[in-house]
């Protein structure tokens, strides 16, 4: 008798355990902080990003790694560049180099060192710095060691089934270019590859000045899309699934 309830007991806990887990949304990658000490933070960030970048199909969370980007125009002074069939890859391998959250101020704080590679067509008419350009073919372009800094205003808001959500309400940001840009571009001018590799080099031995030039609306584009991604990622799992820490009154 004594075994028979015993059994009937770890039956429960059994269903009761597998309802449970089948009710939380978020992802088995996500480790819930029990405190927000920027140590624990980071790590949980650290172990989420690999596969928080491929995508949550079912949380309607698209990747991040590759992100595409289909057009792109970009008017600068003298140049206009466009940005086409844009493929983003290394976002995943970053590395979290601080966490911070302040979660009654509604403040989080996200400093993260990445590799980014992004290839795709492009074309390109006008005058970038010293050179008349008139090009369109294939580009690779290489950011080694970047760092990116985000200062996110969050907001606290229930769903329709009165659950607590994490939101963002805006954000700012710095981007440094870190080490190194690698410029592959080829066809600057067309059909004349000497002039096209003369500029290439120059492109790449005068790097930051050039990206600095044009790579603010890149990076402008990136930073749109990853937060609207994260928009979505906490649009679809409650507070309580990510941080084990008592949400503050709102």
């Amino acid at each position: 008798m004594c075994e028979k309830r015993v059994l009937f007991v770890v039956l429960i806990l059994t269903v009761a355990f597998e309802n449970y887990t089948a009710a939380l949304l978020a992802p088995d990658f996500i480790h819930p902080c029990n405190n927000t000490d920027s140590s624990c933070l980071i790590q949980a960030t650290q172990d989420a990003i690999p596969e928080f970048s491929k995508g949550l199909p079912r949380l309607g969370v698209p990747p991040l790694d590759p992100f595409m980007i289909d057009e792109l125009p970009i008017q600068l002074p003298g140049v206009k560049v466009t940005f086409l069939e844009g493929k983003v890859t290394g976002l995943r391998k970053c590395q979290v180099l601080n966490v911070e959250a302040y979660l009654e101020k509604n403040v989080f704080i996200l400093e993260i060192r990445c590799n980014i590679t992004i290839k795709g067509k492009y074309t390109a008419v006008g005058r970038l710095l010293l050179f008349p350009i008139n090009g369109e073919g294939d580009s690779k372009i290489k950011i080694v060691n970047s760092i990116i800094k985000l200062n996110i205003k969050t907001k606290y808001f229930k769903d329709a089934e009165g659950r607590d959500h994490f939101g963002i309400k805006n954000y700012k940001y710095t981007f440094d270019y870190g080490d190194r840009v690698h410029y592959t571009i080829n066809n600057l001018f067309k059909g004349n590859p000497e002039l096209s590799n003369t500029v290439l080099q120059f492109l790449n031995e005068n790097w930051r000045v050039v990206t600095e030039e044009f790579g603010q609306p890149v990076v402008e584009y990136a930073m749109n899309v990853t937060i609207e991604t994260a928009k979505k990622f906490f649009n679809a799992v409650p507070y309580a699934e990510l941080l084990h820490v008592p949400i503050p009154k709102y």
